[in-house]
């Protein structure tokens, strides 16, 4: 099976309105640039995006609120993006807040085939309303389902030509979550190579989970607040 895709616009190119997609990343750092470019270009609409925040108002996912292709967005913090802010307190974006570790979870979970879990985080609050509650030695728990995608797109620094990916530090984020719970997983890499040449041991996701794969070009990496050290 060849994985190896031309260009970003290749690798989206069948993702249709109405779908699910997951995206890696944390704020800016290790988002799949190119592919959320392509997305963009595409003109899908009606989308629903998991991930951590939504970027900020002109790069990173971002790009996709302002264009208003963007149904509903599944994640932990609206952060730094006042048009974010803006759509979720008019009413015009659905918005499913949800505390990091459980959306962190939920991914996993969907990544190991198992449906929901019991989690202490958000019992007693808004999070819960509607949510199964049971009682485990004596503290409360609330039933959280799996978190499923049509689509997983992450971004990766090295990647083989097979789909096997590394990422590079703190890049890894949500992304090898995500990797292993989206029906159709498509990876932008940094370097990519032949087969052989990843190391075994530092390879991060396998290549079994990724269907689509290609080098991206023109990375940004961008940083949301850049704060220095100044010697005394």
């Amino acid at each position: 099976m060849n994985k190896v895709v031309a260009n970003a616009n290749d690798a989206v190119a069948d993702i249709t309105n109405g779908s699910t997609i997951m995206l890696g990343g944390f704020g800016l750092n290790g988002i799949p640039e190119n592919c959320i470019d392509a997305l963009v270009e595409s003109g899908v609409n009606n989308l629903t995006c998991i991930s951590n925040n939504a970027g900020v108002d002109d790069f990173g996912l971002g790009l996709l609120l302002k264009t208003r292709q963007i149904k509903k967005m599944i994640s932990s913090y609206v952060g730094e993006n006042a048009e974010f802010e803006r759509q979720l307190l008019s009413g015009e974006l659905e918005v499913d807040l949800t505390p990091q570790g459980t959306l962190a979870t939920q991914i996993q979970m969907a990544g190991m085939g198992i449906p929901a879990f019991f989690t202490p985080a958000g019992v007693g609050t808004e999070i819960a309303i509607g949510k199964e509650t049971r009682l485990f030695n004596g503290k409360m728990y609330l039933m959280e389902h799996a978190l499923h995608a049509n689509f997983a797109i992450v971004k990766a620094w090295k990647g083989d030509t097979l789909g096997n990916l590394i990422f590079r530090k703190t890049t890894r984020n949500f992304s090898t979550s995500m990797a292993k719970a989206g029906n159709i997983t498509i990876a932008e890499v940094e370097h990519l190579v032949d087969p052989g040449e990843l190391d075994p041991d530092a390879i991060h996701v396998a290549g079994i989970y990724v269907h689509r794969i290609f080098q991206g070009s023109n990375y940004q990496k961008r940083i949301e607040k850049k704060t220095l050290h100044l010697p005394k």
